[in-house]
C-alpha cells in the first residue's frame, strides 16, 4: 500500500518525528504534526515529492533537521499556529523546501 496521508492523534505521546521517519515517502500528500512534538528529524520528509499540505499542531516545536523538507512539492503549504506564526517562520527557514514554499496562519 501507498502512505498518502499522514495524521497521528494529539492523544499520542509523540514528541519526535526521527530522522528518517518519512524518507522518500513519493506517494505521501499530507502530514499533521501532533501538539506534543519537540522535533522534527534531518531528513525526516526528505524526497516526498507530493507532500503539499503540512498541518503543524504543535506549539512546542524546537528543532528541525537540516533537510528534513528537502524535495517536497514546489507549492507546498505549512500550516502554523496562529501565535507561533514569526517564530516558526524563522525555524523553518532554510530547512531544504524551495522558496516558493508558503507557510500559513492556522486556527
Amino acid at each position: 500500500t501507498k502512505l498518502t496521508t499522514v495524521n497521528v492523534s494529539d492523544k499520542a505521546k509523540l514528541t519526535t518525528i526521527g530522522a528518517n521517519a518519512f524518507y522518500n515517502c513519493k506517494s505521501l500528500t499530507t502530514v499533521t504534526i501532533p501538539k506534543k512534538v519537540k522535533t522534527i528529524g534531518a531528513k525526516a520528509f526528505y524526497n516526498c515529492k507530493k507532500l503539499k499540505t503540512i498541518n503543524v499542531k504543535s506549539t512546542s516545536l524546537k528543532k528541525i533537521g537540516k533537510q528534513a523538507f528537502k524535495g517536497i512539492h514546489k507549492k507546498a503549504v505549512i500550516n502554523v499556529p496562529k501565535k507561533k506564526f514569526k517564530k516558526y517562520k524563522k525555524l523553518f527557514k532554510g530547512k531544504g523546501q524551495k522558496k516558493s514554499v508558503k507557510m500559513k496562519k492556522m486556527y
